[in-house]
């Protein structure tokens, strides 16, 4: 028995973390996919079946005022920042002020980031490249992927000196990268994540217990050490 989740990226070590308890008190593991927030919405929305959703709190309003999530059953997680990362190992770059964060994209070798149109640190990063008059300059060392765990598993295998940017809970949850910090002020972005029951759901108290989970006080420990501020 499984519950299918689909879930934004963000939130994929929160899940692995939460898992042992759900199978110790339900008898259900937890399958379904993790990627971009714009492509979870879109399968969803495709017909995919899920028990559970882990998006953007706005995604779930969205979803909820559509009649894709049961009702009152949103919860949620916390705040997740989008960060600058190097490989483990690496010096860190002081990224502290635009002028800082410019000079060490210009200085990468590549620049690791989730899927510009779907993703949600993808979809910003590609503003702050615009916003720092660099897009022309960087551009044939910009390496998008589908979502920031696989950006950051691919920047941890690559060469030279890359940097990556996407979300706190991405870098810390991918063995072989390191958080630098979070985007410098004036380019912040901190998003609310939340979980929901599906409308559609196979097991729907099942999914509501996987939901209580990742976003009781009990927990709180947990959202901390996978990068989720509280709200």
């Amino acid at each position: 028995m499984r519950l299918d989740i689909l879930s934004g990226g963000a939130a994929q070590g929160l899940v692995a973390a939460v898992a042992p308890q759900l199978k110790a008190e339900t008898g259900f593991d937890i399958g379904g996919s993790f990627g971009a927030v714009g492509a979870m919405r879109d399968k969803l929305l495709a017909g995919t079946p899920a028990d559970v959703l882990i998006l953007t709190s706005a995604l779930i309003a969205d979803l909820a005022r559509d009649g894709h999530v049961a009702a009152g059953s949103a919860a949620d997680l916390g705040v997740v920042r989008t960060a600058i990362a190097v490989r483990a190992g690496d010096p860190a770059p002081a990224v502290g002020d635009a002028a800082g964060l410019r000079a060490a994209l210009l200085a990468a070798d590549a620049i690791y980031f989730p899927d510009p149109k779907l993703a949600t640190a993808g979809i910003h990063f590609a503003k702050v490249l615009d916003q720092l008059g660099i897009r022309n300059a960087v551009a044939d060392r910009l390496r998008p992927y589908p979502n920031g765990a696989t950006a950051m598993r691919e920047m941890a295998a690559g060469q030279g000196r890359p940097v990556g940017c996407t979300q706190v809970t991405e870098i810390l949850n991918t063995p072989g990268v390191t958080l630098v910090a979070p985007l410098p002020k004036e380019f912040e972005l901190a998003t609310i994540y939340a979980a929901a029951v599906a409308a559609r759901a196979a097991s729907p108290d099942q999914a509501r217990r996987l939901v209580a989970l990742l976003s009781s006080p009990a927990t709180r420990p947990l959202r901390d050490r996978a990068g989720f501020e509280p709200v």
